[in-house]
């Protein structure tokens, strides 16, 4: 069982992705054959790549949440300028590996958007799957912009 504190450390894209990849997983085993070797391990790929960026963006988060966590206990003034200095390239390096994490989740985001229309257009899947995929892929997208705007605004 999953402790509050935990689940609150946990970042909306996770159970968001899980629920996707879970679908998509369910569509993939119905494509024909020929397809499920090509574009459906292609497909498949592009969304563990995913989950795995969004399973080290959770993890460097809360890194640096538990970092930040620390009071510091300064006892003269040049050591409190030294450590706040040490902390601002910490912090620099921290928003770096986020939004490298971000624009490699958005890549992998549009990369299965290209799938997808390509799956649909040669009647791989349905509309319907089409569509409820595509919805899935536009909550992550939403969530994935205001994190991307608010670590950018950050920079």
């Amino acid at each position: 069982m999953v402790s509050k504190e935990e689940q609150e450390n946990k970042l909306a894209l996770i159970p968001k992705s899980e629920k996707y990849i879970e679908y998509m997983l369910d569509i993939m085993i119905k494509l024909p054959r020929t397809e499920k070797f090509s574009i459906g391990t292609e497909y498949k790929q592009s969304m563990y790549k995913m989950l795995q960026e969004i399973m080290m963006l959770n993890k460097v988060k809360n890194m640096y949440k538990i970092k930040d966590n620390v009071k510091l206990k300064n006892e003269n003034a040049e050591k409190y300028i030294e450590e706040n200095f040490e902390r601002q390239n910490e912090y620099k390096q921290y928003l770096k590996e986020i939004i490298n994490s971000l624009n490699i989740i958005d890549s992998q985001l549009n990369t299965q958007r290209i799938y997808l229309r390509i799956m649909k257009k040669y009647r791989w899947i349905d509309e319907k799957k089409f569509r409820v995929a595509m919805e899935f892929i536009y909550e992550i997208g939403k969530i994935l912009g205001g994190l991307i705007k608010y670590y950018g605004k950050n920079n």
